[in-house]
């Protein structure tokens, strides 16, 4: 198995509020829907928005028990400057600020948001993870 990731997709109880956040508020377009999931595109990967109860039945599990991983999604920005704009527009779409930016103890500066559904979002600067200009980071 090649060391990489296809596709990230959230179990969302209401596909057309969490579009609203990230169509709407995030500014994301997305590159394919239907009545149960909407896929974007996000630099080499996908990132899928699925309804929370056909993503328990297409694994199989029952949407009663199905529980939630303790998992935080993130996004990089080429500069410092861009945390706290980035922080204030995904409030101003219905995210719930978890931790303020700030500095972080690993040298760079980084905030947490929720979105409707509660998924952990971190926005971060690193110093020593630059992006490129097709949004690519390496681990240095």
């Amino acid at each position: 198995m090649e060391q990489r990731i296809s596709i990230v997709t959230l179990g969302v109880k209401d596909l057309a509020a969490s579009k609203r956040f990230y169509v709407e508020g995030l500014g994301w377009k997305p590159a394919f829907e239907n009545p149960e999931i909407i896929f974007f595109q996000v630099g080499g990967m996908v990132f899928g928005l699925f309804l929370r109860n056909e993503l328990a039945k297409d694994f199989e599990a029952d949407p009663s028990t199905f529980g939630r991983a303790a998992i935080s999604l993130g996004y990089n920005v080429r500069a410092k400057a861009e945390v706290n704009p980035l922080m204030k527009r995904a409030a101003e779409a219905g995210a719930t600020i978890l931790k303020p930016a700030r500095e972080a103890s690993w040298g760079g500066y980084s905030g947490y948001f929720a979105d409707p559904d509660g998924f952990a979002w971190e926005v971060a600067w690193n110093p020593a993870w630059p992006v490129a200009p097709d949004g690519t980071i390496e681990f240095r």
